[in-house]
């Protein structure tokens, strides 16, 4: 009777951990959460409504100017002024689309020191430059703020530039730090001392195994940028450990389903 007993419990426990694997996928806002009233594509009021609907993290993006500054935008221009060309003082009292001028990463990442904004990930994606020494220097220039704001814990790097990424590694090995071109086998950024990949999803879906494979070398994976739900639940079923999306909500609600 005894043996009985077990037997049936290791076999509930067998069917119980498939299911519980496929609720472990974390929101991602990408751009922060900005298709709600109020928010703007990396804008402060972004990060702040991340937080507010308790995402795992918010990501964000980081270009420096020609004279130095780190400042928060997706595109190389705002109003056709490109960044990485121009001083900082002609894109300062630029707008973004619901009235914030565009934010610095020194404002950036005092926003996310306020009282409840403590509990999201900063996604943290440096731009290409127009080298790989001024990736560098980029990418030590973005992780000496970051150190300064004492905010290591709370920040993961992604970046299109391997230059960058291997960079972060050099000044700090414990850094999480995520490729996103999706040119590297999990052994090659296991070997990079990279923490796993942030691929497009139709890298994902051409090479599904990846994502167990990184698992396997002790590294994590996220899907960007999954916005239909047909896409979430299959990002959900391949056990990736993040999706960034565009509709943190409703990326949110497909998971509870899911769990």
């Amino acid at each position: 009777m005894f043996l009985k007993k077990t037997f049936m419990l290791l076999l509930c426990m067998l069917m119980i951990v498939p299911a519980a694997a496929k609720s472990k996928t974390k929101v991602i806002a990408h751009r922060g959460y900005w298709k709600c009233e109020g928010s703007a594509q990396n804008s402060l009021k972004a990060l702040e409504r991340a937080a507010e609907i308790k995402v795992y993290g918010s990501e964000f993006d980081v270009h420096m100017t020609a004279d130095g500054v780190l400042v928060v935008n997706h595109d190389n221009d705002i109003n056709g002024v490109v960044i990485q060309k121009n001083n900082y003082s002609a894109i300062k009292d630029m707008k973004l689309s619901n009235g914030e001028t565009i934010p610095t990463l020194e404002q950036y990442l005092q926003k996310a020191k306020e009282k409840g904004m403590k509990k999201v990930k900063l996604i943290f994606e440096i731009k290409n430059h127009a080298s790989p020494e001024i990736d560098r220097e980029v990418a030590r220039k973005c992780m000496d703020m970051v150190k300064e704001y004492k905010l290591q814990k709370r920040t993961e790097y992604i970046s299109f530039s391997i230059e960058v990424c291997k960079e972060l590694v050099r000044q700090d090995s414990k850094a999480k730090v995520y490729p996103l071109d999706g040119k590297w086998t999990p052994e090659q950024l296991k070997e990079m001392g990279m923490a796993g990949m942030d691929y497009n999803y139709g890298v994902i879906a051409k090479n599904p195994t990846w994502v167990q494979e990184c698992h396997d070398l002790g590294m994590k994976v996220n899907i960007w940028t999954v916005d239909k739900p047909e896409q979430m639940k299959q990002v959900y079923d391949w056990n990736a450990d993040f999706i960034t999306t565009d509709l943190p909500e409703q990326a949110q609600a497909l998971l509870k389903e899911a769990k």
